[in-house]
C-alpha cells in the first residue's frame, strides 16, 4: 500500500496535475465473477462520455464481457494518475494531456477514440466565449485578457492559443486560469474571469444567458480534430489485452450508437449533470467517429512543441492504438 501511495504521488508530480476532485461511485478494482470483468473508467461530467454511459444503459458493455462503472473527475490530467495508480482499469482524456503524460515519462496507452469536433465554425460543441457587450470581439484581444479551461496545458489553452495566432495575435499575452467546466458560467456571468474555452453542456448555458461566441478553437486546429480517448497504463494493457480489446469493441459500438441516436445522448447526459432538459435540447453535439485522426493528433503535437507543453517529443507510434 505504500508503495501504491508513492505512485500516486510520482505521476502527479511528473504531470504537475491539481487535486482531481473525484469521488467513486462504486468500489475501483478490476474483478471478474461469472466471466464478467468489472471496470471502473474516470470520466468528466460533460456531453463528451454520452456514448460511454449510452453504451451501459443499451448493454453494450455487458454484451462484450464488461461490467462497467464511471468515476468522475475535473479534468483529463487528473484522471491519468488514477490510471496509472490503478484506480481506474480506464480513463477520459483530452489527447494533448495524454501526449503531455507521456513526454513526462508516464506510461499510457490510448485504446480508443472518445470524442471529436463536429469541424464547423460556430457550430461545434466547444466554443470560446465572452459576456455580452464584451470589448472582446475575436480570438485576438484575448491578449492580456484572463481565459478559463478546465485544466491548465491541455487541448483548450493549446486550441486557444492556435485561435489567437489565426487571428493575428500573440498567445504568449493570454492568461490561462483552471476552472470546472460547471463554474464557469458563472464566473463568466460575474466578471470574474474575461472569457471561457467552454464545452457542452456549459457552453449552452454560458450562451442563454446572454454569452457571445467568439471563436471555435478545435475548429481552428483540424476540421476532424480528435479532441480526446479513452486510454488504459501500459501495464494493464501489457496484462489485460483480452479486457482492453473487449473495451475497444464495445467502445466502437458505443461511438457508433451515439451516433446514430441524438436525442437518446441528450436524455442520457441528463443522468449524470444537473442540466436543465431546456439547456440539453439546444446543446451542440459532437462526432463520435470510431477511429482516431492521427493527422489531427499530430497536428496537436506540433501546437504542443511550439507552446513548450513537452519535455520530450511524444511517441505517437507508442500512444497510439
Amino acid at each position: 500500500m505504500q508503495r501504491l501511495f508513492a505512485g500516486i504521488a510520482a505521476v502527479a508530480l511528473l504531470l504537475g496535475a491539481t487535486a482531481c476532485g473525484a469521488s467513486a461511485d462504486s468500489d475501483s478494482s478490476a474483478s471478474e465473477s461469472g466471466g464478467v470483468t468489472r471496470v471502473n473508467v474516470g470520466v468528466i461530467p460533460i456531453v463528451d462520455v454520452a456514448a460511454l454511459y449510452l453504451g451501459k444503459e443499451q448493454g453494450i458493455y455487458e454484451k462484450h464481457g464488461l461490467d462497467l462503472s464511471m468515476t468522475t473527475a475535473q479534468g483529463g490530467s487528473a484522471i491519468v494518475p488514477g490510471v496509472v495508480s490503478g484506480q481506474f482499469q480506464f480513463g477520459f482524456s483530452n489527447t494533448t494531456s495524454l501526449m503531455v503524460a507521456q513526454s513526462n515519462g508516464v506510461q499510457v496507452k490510448a485504446v480508443s477514440n472518445g470524442v471529436a469536433t463536429t469541424g464547423v465554425n460556430g457550430e461545434d460543441y466547444g466554443g470560446l466565449v465572452v459576456q455580452e457587450g464584451s470589448p472582446i470581439k475575436s480570438a485576438k484581444d484575448l491578449e492580456g485578457r484572463t481565459v478559463a479551461v478546465n485544466t491548465l496545458k491541455n487541448i483548450l489553452d493549446t486550441s486557444v492559443r492556435e485561435s489567437v495566432r489565426k487571428d493575428g495575435g500573440d498567445p504568449s499575452k493570454v492568461k490561462f486560469v483552471e476552472l470546472a467546466f460547471d463554474q464557469m458560467p458563472a464566473a463568466l456571468d460575474k466578471g470574474q474571469i474575461d472569457a471561457a474555452m467552454a464545452v457542452e453542456p456549459a457552453l449552452t448555458t454560458i450562451l442563454e444567458q446572454g454569452g457571445v461566441q467568439i471563436a471555435s478553437p478545435y475548429a481552428d486546429v483540424a476540421e476532424d480534430l480528435t479532441v480526446a480517448m479513452y486510454f488504459t497504463s501500459q501495464e494493464y494493457a501489457q496484462q489485460n489485452p483480452e479486457v482492453v480489446e473487449k473495451f475497444q469493441q464495445a467502445t466502437a459500438e458505443a461511438l457508433a450508437y451515439a451516433n446514430s441516436h441524438p436525442d437518446e445522448v441528450r436524455d442520457i447526459v441528463a443522468t449524470y449533470t444537473e442540466i436543465p432538459a431546456s439547456v440539453l435540447s439546444k446543446v451542440t453535439l459532437p462526432k463520435w467517429p470510431e477511429d482516431i485522426s492521427r493527422s489531427s493528433v499530430e497536428r496537436l503535437e506540433q501546437l504542443g512543441q511550439q507552446d513548450g507543453l513537452f519535455k520530450t517529443a511524444p511517441d505517437l507510434d507508442e500512444l497510439l492504438p
